[in-house]
């Protein structure tokens, strides 16, 4: 599903902060995957971020389905 970003690049919005903090999650987790060995707890702060963004891409959906189509 593409979410739309263009009304969001503010972070004064709740999408924009909603899609900020995903990417902020996308970037640690990126940083913890480029590591050729993952300790347990690297592997448990890399399903937790996992589960974060997924919440969020489900909230950032939600606020795609509820709004207005120009």
């Amino acid at each position: 599903m593409e979410i739309s970003v263009e009304a969001s690049q503010s972070e004064a919005t709740p999408l924009g902060r909603l899609v900020e903090e995903h990417r902020k999650y996308s970037q640690k987790l990126e940083a913890i995957l480029a590591q050729p060995y993952l300790s347990d707890t690297e592997q448990v702060e890399a399903a937790r971020l996992k589960k974060l963004k997924l919440k969020l891409k489900d909230q950032m959906a939600g606020f795609a389905r509820t709004a207005p189509s120009t």
